[in-house]
This record gives C-alpha cells, structure tokens and sequence, in this order.
C-alpha cells in the first residue's frame, strides 16, 4: 500500500499535478486544506450568480424611462381635460357681470307692470314697457338667465329667501303667498335668491 502511494507520488510529480489521496487533503489538525475552501468559496460567488442573475442595466433604464413617459401623459391628458373644464366654464358664465347688471332693470320693470296696471291713464304706456320687458327677458333667457319665484309654488330655501308670513285661504300652507323680489339663475348658479312670503 505505501509502495502503491509512492508510485502515485511519482507519476503526479512527473506529470506536473497535484497528488490527493482520495479525499479532500486533510491538515494536520484534520481539517480542509485552505486552498481547497478557498476554491470552494470562489465557486459560491458564481453558483449564486447562475440563480439571481443580474439585472440588465439596459433594461432596467428602458423601464425607467417608460415609467416616467407614461406618468407624464398621463399628467399630460389630465392638464388638457383640466383646461377643457375651465374654458367650458368660462364660456358659459361669460355674461355673468353683463347679466347680473341687468338685473336691476329688470326688477324695474317689473315694478312699473305690477303697479301701473292700477292705473287707467297708463295702460297705453304699459303695452310699451310690457314689450320692452318681455324683448328684454327673452333676451337674457337666451343667454342662460333664469326667472326664479312664483306665486303657489312650494317654497325651496336653497333659491328663495323668506322675509315674511302671511294668510291666504286660497293657497295652501307653506307655499309661496307673494313675490316681493325676482331671483335670477344662470345655468346652475345662483345669481340672486328670490325674496317671498309665506302662506300659513
């Protein structure tokens, strides 16, 4: 057996290579030579690199960059339907200021019908500011204005403001007995709330 290892000494050392015994080759202590760990260490490194390659930085910046594209359209379709909205809005509500001048005039109007209908010297005068008043509403009308309040109707806080009560046997309680003041809508906002008093 010691002649066998002796020829096997020979033969590795002729051929330039390392002779182990079977085995691992073993310290003196019994433990694993330092070379050997060594190269068992350096092949870790690689096993683990064969199951969790590295990402492609490649791909990964081809990601990154389609990320942010998609969030800037995003923010992008977001700004134009934002802008949309307003220009919409600021369309529709363009004749505000114009219209909310007018309203005095109106109420005017209506002042000179209700109490010059009393009279018989003005009911000549009254067929002008009649057509006046009817040209002028429909004016307005077609630019969106609204008339609000009327007499019988229930009465709604959210258009009408209430400033008094009184007894009319030929209405029913809670609606609207008379109407002091027009109030005036534009689209869906409420430029003036109409002034009413209440049936008990």
């Amino acid at each position: 057996m010691q002649r066998h290892k002796m020829h096997s000494y020979k033969r590795a050392a002729q051929a330039g290579e390392e002779f182990e015994d079977g085995a691992e080759a073993q310290t003196p202590e019994g433990e694993q030579a330092p070379e050997n760990e060594a190269l068992r260490d350096d092949a870790r490194p690689a096993e683990n690199l064969a199951e969790n390659p590295k990402e492609d930085p490649a791909e990964r910046c081809r990601a990154e960059l389609e990320e942010v594209r998609l969030r800037a359209a995003a923010e992008m379709d977001n700004f134009k339907k934002r802008l949309s909205r307003e220009h919409e809005e600021q369309l529709r509500y363009a004749a505000e200021k114009v219209l909310r001048d007018l309203l005095p005039t109106l109420d005017n109007l209506d002042l000179a019908l209700q109490y010059g209908s009393k009279n018989e010297a003005c009911r000549d005068m009254l067929q002008g500011v009649a057509m006046t008043h009817k040209l002028l509403l429909e004016a307005v009308t077609r630019h969106g204005l609204t008339r609000l309040g009327e007499e019988g109707e229930p009465f709604t806080p959210e258009t009408q403001e209430a400033v008094g009560f009184e007894a009319r046997p030929d209405l029913a309680p809670g609606v609207v007995s008379r109407v002091l003041q027009r109030g005036y809508k534009l689209g869906d906002r409420l430029l003036r709330p109409a002034k009413v008093m209440i049936n008990q």
